[in-house]
């Protein structure tokens, strides 16, 4: 495994999960609602921000490796199941949207893989509809997770309407990704 600044953002991410998790496990004694959701949502905005950034960085400074193409997205999709189960936990988010969006996450992953391994990974390279979906993921779970008035927009309502168009975008983006891999898939 190649040390570099990409990788190690990607390892943060990752270090960042149980730190995420735990702030909503300590008793309201300790730490007062607010500051929970004000504390998760920083934290989750960190692991955006560093999945962005370690991907520019790893293009810009020319450190793409192997490890880092495959540790990545992993990472992405444990903060994001992290994040929505805890949102189902609090009643923030409906379970049959969260299990929608986890279930594509592990879904497209295995095809990713299987791709690979016969060779035709390029067909279900990340797309643009793909970027779209994560994007309105982001901004629903940090809605979610804030879960107070900003600016005078309900947090809630705002997050949980993303959420859907997001969960339509994951199906949307599923469906996309097995008709690239329609040709391959008829060969099995």
């Amino acid at each position: 495994m190649k040390i570099n600044i990409p990788n190690l953002l990607t390892w943060l991410r990752i270090l960042l999960i149980p730190v995420f998790v735990t702030v909503f496990y300590l008793s309201d004694l300790t730490l007062a609602p607010h500051l929970k959701n004000l504390i998760a949502t920083g934290v989750f905005l960190l692991a955006s921000v560093t999945d962005w950034l370690d991907g520019y960085l790893a293009r810009k400074l020319n450190q793409t490796s192997a490890f880092g193409a495959f540790l990545d997205p992993v990472a992405d999709k444990l903060m994001v199941a992290a994040a929505l189960i805890l949102l189902v936990k609090l009643g923030r988010a409906d379970a049959i949207i969260a299990f929608i969006i986890i279930g594509r996450e592990i879904t497209i992953s295995a095809l990713r893989e299987w791709m690979a391994k016969i060779g035709a990974s390029k067909s279900v390279a990340v797309s643009m509809l793909g970027k779209i979906k994560t994007t309105f993921q982001m901004l629903a779970i940090t809605m979610l997770l804030y879960d107070e008035k900003l600016y005078g927009v309900d947090c809630q309502v705002a997050g949980s309407l993303l959420l859907y168009m997001a969960a339509l975008l994951t199906l949307w983006s599923m469906g996309y990704y097995l008709m690239l891999a329609k040709r391959q898939l008829e060969k099995i």
